[in-house]
């Protein structure tokens, strides 16, 4: 059974913690399904699928920064694919067999949002063979 959010939050203290009413507030609510709620977006409909845009990715939530667009690739799979974060510590790893098969889930260390999902052993021409499948909608680019 998939660990509920309250749960999670209550075994993990996120250094940046918000009420539902708090989050609902701040984001708006396509960005509140897939953050706090878990959702993804349709592929190929997000603002980074497809961006060469040089910076860095930070969660649309709390700002924390995650992934650089040095590690990002075109997997084509119609979300923005990267090989690997920005540091190790600032995503966590979650089980995630919700759809009969299994995966891992990709949040925010800072404040517990979705982020997507990372895949290992696809046979992409990169560094670490892993693919973190992240939804345009989870991180805001800040180009330099």
């Amino acid at each position: 059974m998939r660990e509920t959010r309250q749960h999670r939050e209550e075994q993990h203290s996120y250094p940046i913690r918000l009420s539902e009413q708090q989050w609902r507030a701040k984001l708006t609510p396509a960005e509140y399904a897939v953050l706090r709620e878990a959702g993804t977006e349709p592929a190929f409909t997000g603002e980074y699928w497809d961006s060469h845009t040089q910076g860095v990715y930070s969660c649309r939530a709390c700002g924390s920064e995650l992934f650089r667009s040095d590690e990002k690739f075109d997997s084509h799979c119609g979300w923005p694919s990267f090989f690997a974060p920005l540091a190790a510590d600032r995503v966590e790893y979650i089980e995630d067999s919700s759809l009969g098969m299994r995966r891992v889930e990709v949040r925010c260390a800072a404040c517990g949002s979705h982020l997507g999902h990372v895949f290992e052993g696809e046979g992409y021409d990169t560094p670490t063979d892993q693919r973190y499948c992240i939804n345009s909608i989870s991180v805001r680019l800040e180009a330099r």
